[in-house]
């Protein structure tokens, strides 16, 4: 479980109001997931004591707890990993970012509130965060596949199985991948790769290396290409448009995968990135972004189709 790097920064007191000693606050990029999708959530502690603090010397300085819509308190199942020290001044912010669902049987679908509180033992104090209302939500099942990762040791393979699921989120439908063991009881990564349209089918193969290749429809003429390894990470993302033709996947005598099809956009969001940006403003220059592969062509490039391990 990764843990992000601590953010400290300075608070202005002309620009906040008197508020108690310390402060905790709890940040969700959003208010809904998907079951076994990561939960990461951002603890913002404010100063106001007037006196440097010493956090984090161990690894109940902060603490976390979960209730169901019911109040029913939900299991843990590890410790929240949040140990390592640092100093914050007064009038100062420091952030710490945390992935809840390794740490909680949050595997139920249902409303649920997250609470996070600061202990200080030099004052036998303890400061905690307003809740936090999130969703765990299921997936609709569209498509998945098993396949075989060879066995470490040179045993028997493990066999793994990739998963296409669709869920509403604010509306909006969104394309979920879920990787897992053949029995779900492990799953090792639930992740979105888009937005998508609802009147589309994914188009999803799994190649000799076993990497998922993965289009399908954002918009009324905008499409994304992925490829995502077995471990869950996703190598190779690229975006296309409905020209003359419709892009769609194919495979060639060796087996490679390729977008047939649709006109090539060079993006800001392309992996690997496929654009020089400016120094000074951070955005991509308007010469790098121009297209690739002349709209009905018949297939791309040899050198421009995605690799296959």
């Amino acid at each position: 479980m990764r843990i992000a790097p601590l953010a400290v920064i300075l608070l202005f007191g002309s620009s906040l109001p008197a508020p108690a000693q310390v402060s905790v606050e709890l940040v969700l990029d959003q208010d809904q997931y998907l079951r076994d999708e990561s939960l990461p959530v951002k603890v913002r502690v404010i100063n106001h004591a007037g006196q440097t603090l010493r956090l984090g010397r161990d690894n109940d300085w902060l603490a976390f707890g979960i209730e169901s819509h019911d109040g029913g308190v939900v299991s843990k199942l590890a410790e929240v990993p949040v140990a390592g020290e640092f100093t914050l001044e007064s009038a100062q912010v420091a952030t710490r970012q945390v992935d809840l669902t390794p740490c909680f049987d949050v595997s139920q679908t249902g409303r649920y509130t997250v609470t996070a509180t600061l202990k200080i033992k030099e004052w036998n104090e303890e400061f905690s965060s307003k809740p936090k209302a999130f969703e765990i939500v299921r997936g609709a099942k569209l498509w998945e596949q098993e396949f075989g990762v060879p066995g470490a040791t040179g045993g028997a393979p493990e066999t793994r199985k990739y998963t296409l699921q669709q869920a509403n989120y604010h509306k909006q439908l969104k394309l979920y991948v879920r990787l897992a063991d053949l029995s779900e009881n492990r799953v090792f990564r639930v992740f979105p790769v888009g937005p998508l349209v609802s009147f589309s089918q994914p188009e999803a193969q799994v190649d000799k290396a076993n990497y998922l290749h993965l289009l399908f429809q954002t918009g009324a003429r905008s499409f994304l290409f992925n490829v995502i390894s077995p471990d869950g990470e996703v190598i190779l993302r690229q975006s296309y448009e409905y020209t003359q033709t419709r892009p769609t996947l194919r495979a060639n005598d060796e087996g490679r995968i390729y977008v047939l099809g649709g006109l090539r956009r060079l993006t800001a969001s392309d992996l690997p990135p496929s654009f020089t940006s400016n120094a000074t403003t951070g955005r991509p220059n308007p010469d790098s972004l121009t297209s690739t592969n002349k709209p009905g062509d018949p297939a791309p490039k040899k050198d421009a189709r995605p690799p296959n391990k």
